[in-house]
């Protein structure tokens, strides 16, 4: 119990540290238009081309991850139902309005790095463009206050190993 609790103590003290930085209008700006750009229209929007140019294993592959994710996803977050900030910090508000309840682990963040592994996966010179949007998204998560660093990271680790097991299985890595 003393490791979580010295755990959560970090996470208290970095996401403090990050929002005392957002008082900058323009990063809180930015943080919204970046989280925007991970709600789940650009992956549809992915998807649906990826069946426009006839590329069905990677169709198959992307429909297949994500479901994958979204499960496991939701068994963390109905298993560990950790409080999002505003609930865990006495007197602090969000930027934003979340989703749900509960924020282990960062839905944003698991989808960003699955879409962009996969994607990676796909055309490795897209790494340079797509690994820093992701990081982006997961960071802008904690700056509207609706995730812990932790969080973030335990989304990113997620996405990224259901994105590299699907790969492994399906015989595309």
């Amino acid at each position: 119990m003393k490791l979580l609790q010295n755990l959560h103590n970090c996470d208290l003290y970095t996401f403090d540290w990050c929002l005392r930085r957002r008082h900058l209008q323009q990063l809180t700006r930015a943080s919204r238009e970046v989280s925007r750009t991970a709600d789940g229209h650009l992956y549809a929007i992915a998807l649906l081309l990826l069946l426009l140019f006839k590329q069905y294993q990677w169709a198959w592959v992307v429909l297949t991850a994500f479901a994958i994710e979204r499960t496991c996803y939701f068994f963390m977050k109905s298993h560990f139902r950790r409080n999002r900030p505003p609930a865990a910090i006495p007197g602090f508000t969000s930027i934003v309005q979340p989703s749900d309840q509960f924020s282990f682990p960062s839905g944003h963040s698991s989808a960003a790095f699955l879409c962009t592994a996969l994607a990676v996966a796909a055309i490795p010179a897209l790494g340079w463009l797509l690994y820093p949007w992701a990081v982006a998204v997961a960071i802008s998560r904690v700056l509207l206050g609706v995730h812990f660093p932790t969080d973030t990271l335990a989304g990113a680790a997620l996405g990224h190993s259901v994105a590299s097991l699907v790969l492994l299985y399906m015989g595309v890595a």
